[in-house]
């Protein structure tokens, strides 16, 4: 990869009086190509972890080639109560996780961390927005975007924690009433000009709970991909799946994934 020449990265600190603490955003801006009346803007979860994936780098080379339009992107640090912020906001889990802190986490991102990029760049709106993470991150990304669509266009799931439930496996665990995302989903309704991108690696585990040959984390997104299915949501369309046959749940294989993401979201026409 050639060194990076269209992103600059600003480092943001952000009090914020929903979490309580202080929050980490590394903003990346392109330096060329920009259009503030068109701007789209991409949040990622686990920010502290984009220098790892060479997120400058590979953003840098898509947008100069001309693949991606100019894209604003914010990478949100993660806070020591990691697994609770980024859990599911209107339903905890059946250990109690999420709820009023991933409420907290939610808040902030729409009613400070927006506004604050929105007043920092002079950018009025956003042409579009959107959410992604990875593992837990993921979950906190579709969480928020399938319950603010008003505010989201794209969610972005990278092996996400789409097992997170209600009830204990060894508590009466019900895998069709019990997975927190599933059932949300499911008791919605289509929400035109959503789209979603998910991805899996084959090795991102070795649980097959139900015993049916196919590991929990692919088991668990094909079957999020049904529930949107049945709402009216169009694969390929609206609904992007990719499976990494040598994709572990780590840091390189979520940086490898990257660039088709940005592609699939802001690629440009090469028609």
């Amino acid at each position: 990869m050639q060194y990076p020449t269209t992103i600059q990265i600003e480092k943001h600190q952000l009090q914020s009086r929903y979490l309580k603490r202080e929050v980490t955003v590394d903003l990346y801006l392109p330096t060329t190509g920009f259009d503030a009346g068109s701007a789209q803007l991409l949040l990622l979860n686990d920010g502290q972890n984009l220098p790892e994936m060479q997120f400058e780098i590979l953003l840098s080379n898509l947008v100069e080639g001309g693949q991606v339009s100019p894209l604003l992107c914010a990478g949100i640090h993660a806070g020591e109560d990691r697994r609770n912020e980024y859990a599911t906001a209107n339903v905890t889990d059946y250990e109690g996780r999420g709820g009023a802190i991933a409420t907290a986490y939610q808040q902030f991102v729409i009613n400070e961390l927006l506004p604050h990029i929105s007043i920092q760049l002079g950018i009025a709106k956003f042409a579009s927005v959107g959410f992604a993470g990875f593992s837990m991150g993921g979950l906190c990304a579709l969480d928020t975007v399938w319950n603010h669509p008003e505010i989201f266009s794209i969610a972005g799931l990278f092996s996400g924690s789409l097992w997170w439930r209600t009830r204990a496996l060894d508590a009466g665990y019900n895998e069709e009433t019990d997975r927190i995302m599933h059932q949300q989903i499911r008791e919605g309704s289509y929400k035109n000009g959503l789209r979603f991108y998910f991805t899996t690696g084959s090795l991102d585990e070795t649980a097959d709970r139900n015993n049916n040959g196919i590991i929990d984390s692919i088991d668990d997104t094909l079957a999020l991909i049904s529930e949107l299915e049945a709402l009216g949501y169009q694969k390929e369309k609206e609904i992007k799946y990719i499976n990494y046959e040598d994709g572990r749940h780590d840091v390189a294989t979520w940086g490898r994934a990257l660039p088709q993401f940005l592609l699939w979201g802001w690629g440009r026409s090469t028609e």
